[in-house]
């Protein structure tokens, strides 16, 4: 089969794409309005950008009628009459159900933490919270919105954040920064309602050195 993108509406498209692209981290956004309010929500269709200078990309859908959810609204640049910062928490088994249970639209102004019960944590260097039940979290400035159908219902939104302060926690230090997986215990997002552990893992040397490697699923 083959389908142009065309031919699909926007939520099989959505489908299609969360269903094959995976598993995706998720970043768990904390913002603070310009009022003040307190916001969290969580994103997967989110990744790391660049090592130099040290970036950070989600990416907040438009809402129903076009407009701009919380999240984004918040963390815009503050000459868009944002707050320019936000922070990323990872999403981890031990919270998995409350960063989930953080995706429920509430009334402007409400705050997705007092409904989780997870905890706000005050940036070091930026006027956002971050997650304090998570292991691992980036404060960011924003630098780029980029707004790939503005107006339109569900369309998509780049934000570009650089990383200015990293809070890690102790059990996973390592003096080269290497990240334990299995300390860490992430989660990730399938398609639908599913999501995945990091647990079941596997090895392989980079290059062509994996072609001879006994890759342990190669029978399965």
């Amino acid at each position: 089969m083959q389908i142009h993108p065309n031919d699909l509406s926007h939520r099989l498209r959505y489908n299609l794409l969360i269903g094959s692209v995976v598993p995706r981290p998720i970043a768990v956004v904390g913002t603070r309005s310009v009022e003040g309010h307190l916001n969290l929500a969580p994103f997967s269709f989110f990744n790391a950008l660049s090592a130099e200078p040290m970036l950070l990309g989600f990416c907040p859908g438009n809402d129903e009628r076009g407009g701009e959810k919380d999240t984004l609204r918040n963390c815009k640049p503050t000459w868009e009459a944002g707050t320019g910062v936000f922070t990323i928490s990872v999403a981890t088994e031990a919270i998995a159900p409350k960063v989930v249970a953080a995706g429920e639209s509430l009334p402007h102004g409400h705050s997705e933490f007092e409904l989780t019960g997870l905890t706000p944590e005050p940036g070091v260097v930026v006027a956002a919270p971050r997650v304090a039940e998570s292991p691992i979290a980036y404060e960011c400035e924003t630098i780029q919105v980029l707004r790939f159908s503005p107006g339109t219902p569900g369309a998509g939104n780049l934000v570009i954040g650089r990383v200015v302060m990293i809070h890690l926690a102790d059990h996973l230090h390592h003096e080269r920064m290497h990240v334990d997986p299995a300390k860490l215990a992430a989660v990730g997002r399938l398609g639908g309602i599913t999501y995945a552990r990091t647990r079941d893992r596997f090895d392989l040397p980079v290059g062509r050195e994996a072609l001879t490697h006994p890759y342990a699923g190669a029978d399965e």
